[in-house]
């Protein structure tokens, strides 16, 4: 493979190479932690801006000949991997050769590497090639082996999430929806293949039905996935002749980091457009987002911030980048307050990730205008309750005997049922509850997107929607990546001088020390991912039982991140 230097100094020559490390789990905005590794903590994480930022920047240098792309082991949602794609096809644009090699290409990296003007092998390497499938887990019985029931109240047929609590199977509307938007991004992506390489889509679903990941690369040759076998060490060597460049001289290369930290293409400017990246469970507290295993959108910081950057004059228009599939429905009322305000003030415009759905839908909806990639999972208005009964494990199961004096009819009910179980006008006002939470989801949603509220009922129901589709309904702006939101937050801001500057900032030394060895941190889950498995979700599920709201407006993610 091709060896990076570790020097930080940027001294670029002619003809150098710009070397893209795909691989590992991509996060929408990665932050450098340093104690990370130092606990054995989880590694190989990428920021998507990182890799993007410096593919285009290599676009726009003279000296940048070429990008090679190291493909490996890639955990990322389509909507990424479509984000990375469209950098590599502005190179290409730009005339830059792109070239990717691996020792065995993942489906999703094979995706974007097939935009490659050369896909190289490893003679006895393997390309995975099979289709898309949704497989959500349904929890009903395990919980019940532990005495627990959930008593769900929710509105809306597509809202689906709280089917792992109560079905065994898919409904007949998640069934509806979860085809079609796997079917949908599957074919854009064989569509996009199939443009790339020059392969009938009919015979891209024919190899990834031979299960491509088990033929011999001869197979792959043979039908045009690839076009070379060699060993890694050739690499080097096959690169230069197709630069031109002097075989008995170093091949020049640079890293995404070393590049993103030179001026290739930087503004100085007084007027900013701000960059805000939120992806994770909105949540209105630190703690459960640690709880919850991902980064986290934490309400009253989120907050905090649009205020921040509402005062900041020198912000001309704010770009708020969202990965979520939503959470704490407060909490996303909170955040969707602070956005109205910071909308009034400025352009916003919203460029969704691989899901903005639900609750992130919610406070998306304020913005002045929204931008989504074919591939992303949008929509899903809807809200729930979820309510944990634990009294068949707490009076049978463990034998905990309840006496009980109140005061009034309802004094002794508890959101989690410890003692007993709701009775019937417990239920009927839960149920008010939720459906007052969902007409004002509604509301939100017919304001911001200036739609009727019965046009935003008729596509609502909780029904998750792909971004081709959203836009034909008028929940989405537009289609296309953060490059497209930017140029789309300059013309709202009626400006073309201006630098663009990243929040929220990132933590120093002393707060990601904390943080990394502070009770509960996210090195301990990352450890308990790997060891539990598919096991994972549901035991977070039960573990966090107590300790999350409720009352969520959150989508499943029945469509994990693609290897």
């Amino acid at each position: 493979m091709i060896a990076m230097s570790s020097d930080d100094t940027l001294t670029l020559k002619e003809k150098s190479v710009l070397v893209v490390n795909l691989s590992g789990s991509i996060t929408e905005c990665a932050t450098d932690n340093p104690f990370n590794s130092m606990i054995g903590g989880a590694e190989g994480q990428q920021g998507l801006d990182d890799i993007v930022g410096a593919i285009d920047k290599a676009s726009e240098s003279k000296e940048v000949a070429a990008i090679y792309i190291e493909a490996g082991l890639l955990s990322a949602d389509y909507a990424s991997l479509q984000e990375i794609r469209q950098a590599l096809q502005r190179a290409k644009a730009k005339r830059k050769l792109i070239v990717s090699y691996a020792k065995e290409y993942t489906q999703g990296a094979y995706y974007v590497c097939s935009v490659a003007d050369k896909v190289w092998i490893n003679p006895e390497g393997l390309l995975d090639l099979h289709g898309l499938a949704a497989q959500p887990m349904y929890l009903k019985d395990l919980m019940e082996k532990f005495g627990v029931k959930m008593k769900v109240v929710k509105v809306g047929r597509f809202k689906s999430a709280t089917e792992q609590y109560t079905e065994e199977r898919m409904s007949d509307e998640n069934r509806l929806q979860v085809t079609r938007y796997i079917n949908g991004i599957w074919d854009t992506v064989t569509e996009e293949i199939s443009t790339a390489r020059g392969i009938s889509k009919t015979e891209i679903n024919r190899c990834a039905d031979e299960l491509a990941a088990l033929q011999s690369t001869d197979y792959l040759l043979r039908h045009k996935l690839v076009d070379k076998t060699l060993y890694a060490e050739d690499v080097k060597t096959e690169i230069k002749k197709l630069l031109k460049a002097d075989s008995k001289k170093e091949l020049e290369q640079v890293s995404c980091s070393t590049l993103n930290r030179s001026n290739i293409g930087k503004k100085n400017s007084e007027k900013k457009i701000a960059i805000y990246y939120c992806e994770g469970t909105i949540v209105r507290a630190k703690e459960a987002a640690t709880i919850t295993g991902d980064a986290g959108i934490v309400s009253p910081q989120m907050v905090k911030d649009l205020e921040e950057l509402a005062n900041d004059d020198d912000v001309k228009a704010v770009v708020i980048r969202i990965n979520s599939g939503g959470g704490d429905a407060f909490a996303a009322e909170e955040i969707w307050h602070a956005m109205k305000t910071l909308s009034g003030r400025k352009p916003v415009v919203v460029s969704m990730g691989g899901m903005a759905a639900s609750g992130a839908y919610y406070i998306s909806c304020a913005a002045t205008h929204i931008m989504a990639q074919p591939t992303t999972l949008t929509g899903s208005i809807g809200i729930f309750g979820a309510f944990p009964d634990m009294s068949e494990l707490i009076t049978k199961k463990l034998g905990v005997r309840f006496d009980n004096v109140k005061t009034n009819a309802h004094s002794d009910f508890n959101m989690i049922q410890t003692a007993r179980p709701f009775n019937a006008e417990e239920e009927e006002m839960l149920q008010q509850y939720i459906n007052r939470g969902y007409e004002l989801f509604c509301k939100r949603v017919a304001e911001g997107r200036k739609l009727s509220a019965d046009s935003v009922k008729a596509i609502a129901e909780g029904r998750v929607w792909l971004g081709t589709d959203a836009v034909k309904i008028g929940l989405v702006d537009g289609l296309g990546g953060i490059k497209v939101a930017i140029a789309k937050a300059a013309q709202l801001a009626k400006t073309s001088d201006y630098e663009t500057v990243t929040y929220p900032t990132a933590p120093d030394w002393l707060e990601q020390l904390t943080e990394t060895v502070g009770s509960g941190g996210n090195n301990l889950d990352e450890q308990l991912r790997t060891t539990l498995g598919t096991l994972y979700e549901p035991f977070v599920m039960i573990r966090n039982m107590e300790r999350q709201s409720p009352v969520q407006a959150r989508c499943p993610v029945i469509l994990g991140r693609e290897m």
